[in-house]
């Protein structure tokens, strides 16, 4: 019997103090993962991602920043190891944007986004809930303030405006052997309205197969570019252990960007960031 697994985070360049976070979204999510629960993996990343959007020290759902604009739009994805894709973008007016991405697993599409997203969201029963916070509002502004004073970070100089990092995931391997992945971001103060980061992309913020599942955070628009999570699946699927597997993409990302990793195989897991920094949690069953 494969010994079940779950990893969680809280994005890359969160405090490493805050990993009471993911470490408690671990040990709830731990309980779907036993043995005869239906789509357990599936359902143990669904409950530790739907914990960390509630959770307003993170970049996702109750955490989400504004935009530019003033607008609260976020990502969200869940994928399984048999081929199952959810994936939501630019969604506004849900607390959970990770219960909407489930919602369109049984849907006949694969990804919705903007208002679409937003309506069949409300159609479908989920609350119309803004989550807007008081951090969020404060983070929007002083983002402003740099920008108008042009005293931006290393990652902003492109347009004199972007921090584009910020996520939570998690990825789990469940006793039958399956595996899923989910991630959802409120993205960065410093976006325009509509942009899409890496996170509901397959492939480049998240990747599951039948030889593991893998979750990225960052630098959305580099982790993009690279297809990084594909890129660590590719390292595990070849036989490297899963911590070899995300130390080695990691250090494939050149400076000032940041980068993080958390990944399952069959029977191991592993999780790696840049200059060590990611909240992060991990539970092993026996």
């Amino acid at each position: 019997m494969t010994r079940p697994a779950i990893l969680a985070h809280g994005g890359a360049g969160a405090p490493n103090e805050d990993s009471d976070g993911p470490l408690a979204a671990c040990e709830h999510a731990a309980t779907f993962l036993v043995d005869g629960q239906p789509d357990g993996a599936l359902r143990a990343v669904i409950e530790a991602a739907v914990i960390l959007e509630n959770d307003e020290r993170f970049n996702a759902g109750t955490g989400a920043n504004y935009r530019l604009d003033g607008s609260l739009q976020m990502d969200a994805i869940l994928a399984t190891s048999d081929g199952r894709i959810g994936s939501v973008a630019a969604i506004e007016r849900v607390r959970n944007p990770i219960r909407v991405a489930r919602l369109v697993i049984d849907s006949p599409h694969v990804m919705l986004c903007g208002d679409g997203a937003t309506q069949f969201a409300h159609t479908r029963g989920i609350a119309d809930d803004p989550p807007l916070t008081d951090k969020a509002r404060k983070r929007m502004e002083a983002a402003l303030e740099r920008l108008k004073s042009g005293e931006v970070r290393p990652t902003e100089q492109k347009w004199r405006g972007k921090d584009m990092h910020g996520t939570i995931g998690a990825v789990a391997r469940a006793a039958d052997g399956t595996f899923a992945v989910s991630c959802s971001t409120g993205g960065t103060s410093m976006m325009l309205r509509g942009r899409v980061g890496d996170s509901p992309i397959f492939g480049a913020g998240v990747m599951c197969g039948p030889a593991g599942a893998v979750c990225a955070t960052g630098d959305g628009e580099e982790i993009i570019r690279r297809l990084a999570s594909m890129r660590v699946y590719m390292r595990i699927e070849q036989g490297d252990h899963p911590q070899a597997a995300c130390e080695a993409v990691v250090k494939e990302i050149p400076a000032p960007y940041t980068v993080g990793f958390i990944a399952v195989s069959k029977d191991a897991h592993g999780m790696s960031a840049t200059a060590d920094k990611m909240a992060r949690g991990a539970k092993e069953l026996t």
